[in-house]
């Protein structure tokens, strides 16, 4: 996900890991086929916005999230 610029929306494909890793980030929200808008991608962890619920996700989870972009 770390490739999306701010301001741009992408949608969910595929996470990648181990169980721990998905299950936290589907408790997140991000699940396949969930819309999420980047609000910060500079340096520190990546702000994105995903099902109305602002996250914080550092590099190595923001990595894990298979994107592609929207529009």
């Amino acid at each position: 996900m770390a490739f999306i610029g701010e301001g741009k929306r992408a949608r969910v494909i595929d996470i990648f890991g181990g169980r721990g890793i998905v299950r936290k980030l589907m408790e997140m929200g991000l699940s396949p086929g969930s819309e999420v808008l980047v609000l910060k991608n500079s340096l520190g962890p990546m702000i994105i916005e995903v099902r109305g619920v602002k996250l914080a996700l550092g590099r190595g989870l923001a990595s894990r999230v298979l994107v592609e972009p929207i529009g």
